[in-house]
């Protein structure tokens, strides 16, 4: 398994709506064995691109996930209703479907990119501020509960 990129990467969607990758992501991507992508959004608010591996692990999941049928069926539309199949083209860049661009407010603006549990968030600058904060708001705290469980 390839391991994906670890930090924050500042990128843009262009005017026809790909992203252009940072060199570590296009390396990420482009290590896979499979190229095909999935670039939709869970909640209507961030973006998601998964290699095609993980997100049919994701399908599975959905086809066997019983607690709460409305949950995942509510997770499974937004995924369908805004994700596509996609490609990194040669020059690094991932077209994101029209309708994920739109409902997110991204078309031609800045995005920030990280990996997480085995894809990539896509995050608006508007909800990329949101997390900065929420995240900043109770650090100290959060870091002595998580050193206590065990984190270096």
């Amino acid at each position: 398994m390839v391991e994906p990129p670890r930090g924050m990467y500042p990128a843009r969607l262009d005017d026809k709506g790909r992203v252009k990758l940072p060199a570590t992501f296009q390396q990420f991507f482009g290590a896979l064995r499979e190229k095909k992508l999935f670039v939709t959004s869970l909640d209507r608010r961030i973006a998601q691109i998964y290699p095609m591996a993980v997100w049919r692990e994701n399908e599975k999941f959905f086809d066997s996930y019983r607690d709460e049928p409305r949950i995942m069926r509510n997770v499974a539309f937004n995924a369908a209703d805004l994700g596509a199949e996609s490609e990194m083209d040669g020059q690094g860049r991932i077209l994101f479907p029209p309708e994920l661009r739109r409902e997110l407010g991204i078309e031609n603006q800045p995005v920030r990119l990280f990996a997480y549990r085995g894809r990539i968030e896509v995050l608006s600058e508007p909800i990329y501020e949101e997390r900065k904060r929420e995240a900043a708001q109770t650090a100290s705290e959060d870091v002595a509960k998580l050193e206590a469980a065990g984190l270096n």
